[in-house]
């Protein structure tokens, strides 16, 4: 009897063992789930903290008093443009990149060395491929996050193409 007893608490353990290895396979699979959900978050926040940088560099551009047109040389003239005899604010803070933590931005600069856009740090690689605004259709070619550049175009200064 004892014999019979012995062989049945090995097939318990068995199923057990079988058990555990399911749920790990089945923890990891989620586990890649809600990474990948929380990398597509951080990358939709990079597009509209990119957006709202561009749409400030565009209207301290165009905000400029003269008929000369400025634009920024730090990003903290888009906190405080004293240019005006009551400061303006095109933007209310330096946001925070979504994607590395920091407040720290990779500039784009004209050849004046003025800025005109700014970009993501991080050189992590991207999974959005397709659906962006109409003038990032090049970020669905871009091989990391750094080629995901928000840049204000003036009127005055042609395109790239």
């Amino acid at each position: 009897m004892s014999a019979r007893a012995g062989a049945q608490g090995g097939y318990t353990y068995l199923l057990l063992l079988f058990f555990v290895a399911a749920s790990s396979i089945a923890l990891a699979i989620a586990g890649e789930w809600w990474y990948r959900d929380a990398i597509r978050e951080k990358e939709r926040e990079l597009l509209f903290v990119g957006e709202q940088f561009a749409a400030a560099i565009g209207r301290y551009y165009e905000s400029s008093p003269s008929a000369a047109k400025q634009l920024p040389r730090n990003l903290e003239d888009l906190l405080h443009d004293r240019r005006h005899a009551a400061v303006r604010r095109h933007l209310r803070r330096i946001y925070v990149d979504p994607l590395t933590g920091r407040r720290e931005w990779g500039l784009v600069r004209n050849p004046g060395g003025a800025i005109i856009g700014v970009h993501s740090l991080s050189s992590g690689r991207p999974l959005r491929r397709a659906g962006f605004t109409p003038g990032r259709e090049d970020f669905a070619a871009a091989g990391d996050y750094t080629r995901w550049r928000f840049v204000y175009y003036p009127r005055a200064i042609p395109q790239r193409k």
